[in-house]
C-alpha cells in the first residue's frame, strides 16, 4: 500500500484520548472534528523534558525521510514506555500540489489525519494568509486615502501572500484602472510561508508577545526614508486579532497513537524553517520526550534552531539526530538519480563528504550527535555497513539503521535507545556567534564554519542597506540565511562538501517582529513555480470523498 492507503486504513483514537496520555484536560483541547483539536495555551511550568532535535544531509530529488524518522522515532520512544510528543511544521500546499509532496511522514510512521493535515487542516494557514493580505490592504487604503505616513510607493516592503507556488504573481502592478481603483505601483507575492507573520506566529511566546512582534514589523519606508512599522497603520490588533485561533497548536496522532503537535510552517531555504516556540514548549512541559525537526539540511533548519529558536525556547537540544540515506550518498557522489537502485559503495565513500561535514558542524554546538540511516528498500547491506564504518571511523558518531517506513516504531527501535543513551550525556551548548557581533562578522562565520565558503560578496545594495541598518540600531539581530537548501553553497548544483566558494548577497530584508535579518542568496525564491507535471495532476477524489494520489 502507498502512504495515504495505509493512512486511510489505520485505526484512530479519539483525539482527547491522545490528549489524555500527555495530561491534557477537556478544558484545555477544542476539539476540530473527532481527529483533531486546538490545545489552548498551557503554563504548567514543567521544563525539564529531553529534547531531540532532527535534521538531516543536504535534501535531493531521492528523498531523506527526514519526518520519517522523526515520526518513527517519536513512535519507538513511546514503545520503550516513555510519555513522548512529536512537534512537526504544518505543510503548505506549495509542496503538496507541487513536487515535494506533504510533509505527514511515510509508510507506517506517519501523522494522521493524513489528508487533513496535508490540506487545509485547521486553517491556520488561511488565517496567516488573510492577516498578511489584510495588513496590504490596509497600507494601499492609507496611501489612497491621503498617505499622512508619507509612504514611499516604491519602498514598500510588504507583500501580498499566496499558499500555493504561482511564479505569475512574483512581480505584478496593482491599483490600475484608474483614480478610484487606488494607487498604481510595483507589488509582488510570496508564498505564505515566508511571510514575516509565519516567523512571528512560531518565534511568539503568547497572544500579548504575538501583538508586540507584530506591531515592530517594518513595512516599508517614507519619502524621507523612515521606517513605517504596523503600529505606525494603527492596524496591531487588528492583524492579532485574525491570528487568535492560529496562534494556538495542533493536536494530532501517529498511526501507533503517539501525541503529535503539527504547528507553524516556515520554510527553511527562505525562512526559520521550525515549528512553533508554542507547541515545543507545550510538549516540554507535558512530556518526558519532545522530538522536533528542522526543514531542509542541517545547514539551513538546524542552524537557524540553534542560533535563532533556542534563545527563544530557552531550552537546547539534549541530543541531535542527522537523517542520512545511502541513496542521498551516491547522489552526492555523482550518481544520477536513475542509477540509485543499483549498489555503489565507492560512490557511498566519495558521498560521505556531505554527511561527514554536518556531523562537525553539529558537534561544534556542544550537543552530542547521532546518524540516522533511513534504509529504502533498494539499499544494500555494503551500503549501509560503508556508511556506518565511516561514522564510527572517521567521526567516532554513532551510526543507526531505521526503518520506521516499512516497520514503524519498531523499525527505530535501536535509534530511540541511543537518544535515551546520548540525552544523558553532559553538553556544554555553544551557539555560532555573539548576536552583538556585526553583520558582516556573522555572515562570515556562517558561511566558513558552517558552509564551508571562503568569501562572501555584496551587492550594492546589500552594502548600503548594511550601513542603514547600523545606523537604525538593526545590525544586533540574529541571520536568517535564505538560501538553496541543496548545496552548501548557493550554487544548487554543487553537491558533496564544496569548499573556497564565495557566497553572494544580492539583499537583506529587515523582519523586526520576527527578531532576525533575512540575507537572500544567489536566486533563492520567496514565491516558488510549480513543476511541469505538478503532484496535483495526480490526485483524485471519489464521489463519496475518498482522497488518491496525495503524498
Amino acid at each position: 500500500m502507498n502512504d495515504i492507503e495505509i493512512a486511510q486504513n489505520a485505526y484512530l483514537d479519539s483525539i482527547d484520548q491522545i490528549g489524555k496520555k500527555v495530561g491534557l484536560t477537556e478544558n484545555e483541547l477544542e476539539m476540530y472534528g473527532k481527529y483533531k483539536a486546538k490545545v489552548n495555551v498551557i503554563e504548567k511550568h514543567r521544563l525539564n523534558s529531553k529534547l531531540v532535535l532532527v535534521t538531516a544531509v543536504n535534501p535531493t530529488p531521492a528523498g531523506e525521510g527526514k519526518s520519517t524518522v522523526t515520526i518513527g522515532l517519536g513512535d519507538a520512544l513511546s514503545q520503550l514506555g516513555k510519555k513522548t510528543m512529536i512537534c512537526l511544521r504544518e505543510p503548505s500546499l506549495g509542496p503538496v500540489m507541487g513536487i515535494k509532496g506533504g510533509a505527514t511522514g511515510g509508510g507506517y510512521s506517519q501523522v494522521v489525519p493524513m489528508e487533513d493535515i496535508n490540506l487545509h487542516f485547521t486553517g491556520d494557514m488561511h488565517a496567516l494568509t488573510s492577516a498578511n493580505n489584510t495588513l496590504a490592504a490596509m497600507i494601499d487604503n492609507h496611501i489612497y486615502q491621503g498617505n499622512e505616513l508619507q509612504i514611499d510607493p516604491r519602498r514598500i516592503l510588504w507583500k501580498r501572500v499566496l499558499d500555493i507556488n504561482d511564479r505569475a504573481l512574483r512581480h505584478t502592478v496593482i491599483g490600475l484602472g484608474g483614480p478610484t481603483q487606488g494607487i498604481p505601483r510595483e507589488d509582488g507575492f510570496d508564498i505564505t510561508v515566508a511571510s514575516e507573520l509565519m516567523a512571528v506566529l512560531c518565534l511568539a511566546a503568547d497572544l500579548d508577545d504575538l501583538k508586540q512582534r507584530i506591531s515592530r514589523i517594518v513595512i516599508g519606508y517614507s519619502y524621507q526614508r523612515k521606517p513605517i512599522t504596523v503600529e505606525d497603520l494603527g492596524v496591531t490588533d487588528a492583524i492579532a486579532l485574525l491570528l487568535k485561533d492560529a496562534i494556538k497548536p495542533n493536536l494530532v496522532q501517529t498511526l501507533e497513537h503517539t501525541p503529535a503537535l503539527v504547528h507553524g510552517g516556515p520554510f527553511a531555504n527562505i525562512a526559520h524553517g521550525c515549528n512553533s516556540v508554542i507547541a515545543t514548549k507545550t510538549s516540554l512541559q507535558l512530556a518526558d520526550y519532545t522530538i522536533t525537526e528542522a526543514g531542509f539540511g542541517a545547514d539551513l533548519g538546524a542552524e537557524k534552531f540553534l542560533d535563532i529558536v533556542c534563545p527563544q525556547l530557552e531550552k537546547t537540544p539534549d541530543t541531535i539526530v542527522i537523517v542520512a540515506t545511502a541513496r542521498a550518498l551516491k547522489m552526492n557522489g555523482g550518481v544520477s538519480k536513475e542509477q540509485l537502485d543499483v549498489e555503489n559503495v565507492a560512490a557511498v565513500q566519495k558521498g560521505y563528504s556531505n554527511l561527514q561535514r554536518h556531523i562537525k558542524n553539529m558537534k561544534r554546538y556542544g550537543v552530542p550527535v547521532i546518524v540516522a540511516i533511513n534504509r529504502f528498500a533498494t539499499d544494500s547491506d555494503a551500503e549501509l555497513n560503508e556508511i556506518i564504518r565511516l561514522c564510527r571511523q572517521n567521526d567516532q558518531t554513532q551510526a543507526i539503521v531505521t526503518n520506521g517506513w516499512a516497520e514503524g516504531g519498531k523499525g527505530v527501535i535501536d535509534l530511540a535507545n541511543a537518544v535515551i543513551s546520548n540525552c544523558n550525556q553532559e553538553k556544554h551548548f555553544n551557539p555560532l556567534y555573539d548576536n552583538q557581533a556585526t553583520i558582516k562578522e556573522k555572515i562570515e562565520i556562517l558561511v566558513k564554519e558552517i558552509y564551508g565558503g571562503k568569501n562572501v560578496e555584496y551587492s550594492n545594495k546589500a552594502q548600503k542597506q548594511i550601513k542603514t541598518f547600523e545606523k537604525l540600531g538593526w545590525d544586533k539581530m540574529p541571520i536568517c540565511m535564505a538560501k538553496t537548501p541543496y548545496s552548501f553553497s548557493d550554487d544548487a548544483k554543487l553537491l558533496g562538501a564544496p569548499s573556497g566558494f564565495t557566497i553572494h548577497i544580492r539583499e537583506f530584508v529587515p523582519k523586526l517582529g520576527a527578531g532576525f535579518l533575512v540575507a537572500l542568496t544567489g536566486n533563492v525564491l520567496t514565491m516558488p513555480g510549480l513543476p511541469k507535471v505538478p503532484a496535483a495532476n495526480g490526485m483524485k477524489i471519489s464521489n463519496d470523498g475518498r482522497i488518491s494520489g496525495l503524498y
